[in-house]
């Protein structure tokens, strides 16, 4: 989508407030509050057991509408919690694009967990265990006609690597981040590669260190923001995998879900450098400070 240079890609096309989000459900909620934006999305707290979830740019209405679909059906079959909607807002003059209400997931970001390396085993082979369920034949089989095929190009490492590099270069500019020689092999490496023709499963599509919940105990709480769901290569989704683990975190993840052929790490490897960068520019730019740090930790473990 072209895009005006001078203007952040995740700004909103249309910005929704705590008082409109609960004119926009009738007001049932006592209490709305805001919980958390992204590129696509804005949502909020309702009564401190609802989230209200609502598309800020267009790009975005897409991936709403099959969360609203898919989400119910596709939650019975996954070992974590996901998002299910169960109040659903129409387009109308008030508002142009549907929105959702669904049951509060408990649990905080990984991103924003604060969680060591060292405890991250637990939600690693949980996670490991969701994708392995996610990415099951049988799923694909039967939801796939219903999805796009990696509509962004995700799994295709000669896409990503050179976003990755424009991301670093930036990154470098602002003074956040020291050049890694493993990196810029790993990207040179992503760089001579290209899309893999392997089997495409069922993906969540932007699985990255903020769609991962987990508990004060660092169990694994749900999976959160579908608006990618996708047919993908898998190493779309095993990203996470490189990005938010290492050493016997990243092992347990990798048991869990089942044998990784070296092209599919290499391709996973990369969309995870692409993500982390990506993250980084985005926290940087937002104050983000647990987020940044995090991002630029992904970084380092994606070539460790």
């Amino acid at each position: 989508m072209p895009m005006d240079d001078a203007r952040p890609e995740w700004d909103p096309e249309i910005d929704v407030s705590a008082a409109s989000a609960a004119e926009l459900f009738g007001g049932r909620f006592a209490h709305v509050a805001p919980l958390a934006t992204g590129w696509d999305n804005t949502v909020f707290l309702a009564d401190g057991t609802w989230v209200l979830r609502f598309p800020r740019r267009r790009i975005a209405v897409p991936g709403v509408e099959r969360e609203i679909a898919l989400l119910p059906g596709l939650s019975a079959a996954l070992p974590l919690p996901v998002p299910v909607p169960e109040i659903v807002g129409r387009p109308s003059d008030a508002f142009p694009w549907p929105f959702w209400g669904a049951r509060l997931l408990p649990g905080r970001e990984l991103a924003e967990s604060g969680l060591p390396d060292a405890l991250r085993t637990s939600a690693a082979a949980a996670l490991g265990a969701f994708l392995r369920a996610l990415h099951a034949p049988d799923l694909a089989a039967s939801l796939g006609a219903r999805l796009p095929v990696d509509p962004f190009r995700r799994g295709d490492p000669s896409v990503r690597a050179p976003m990755a590099r424009e991301k670093l270069d930036g990154l470098v500019a602002r003074g956040l981040y020291e050049p890694d020689a493993a990196v810029a092999e790993l990207l040179a490496a992503g760089a001579r590669s290209g899309p893999s023709g392997a089997r495409l499963v069922v993906a969540h599509g932007d699985l990255h260190v903020r769609h991962l919940l987990v508990g004060p105990d660092g169990r694994a709480a749900g999976v959160i923001d579908w608006g990618d769901l996708c047919r993908a290569d898998p190493a779309v989704d095993l990203s996470l995998a490189y990005a938010g683990f290492q050493g016997a975190a990243r092992d347990a993840l990798l048991a869990a879900y089942g044998p990784v052929s070296p092209a599919t790490e290499l391709r996973a490897r990369v969309a995870a450098a692409f993500l982390c960068s990506t993250l980084a520019e985005y926290a940087a730019a937002t104050g983000r400070a647990r987020l940044r740090d995090e991002s630029l930790a992904g970084l380092r473990r994606c070539v460790s």
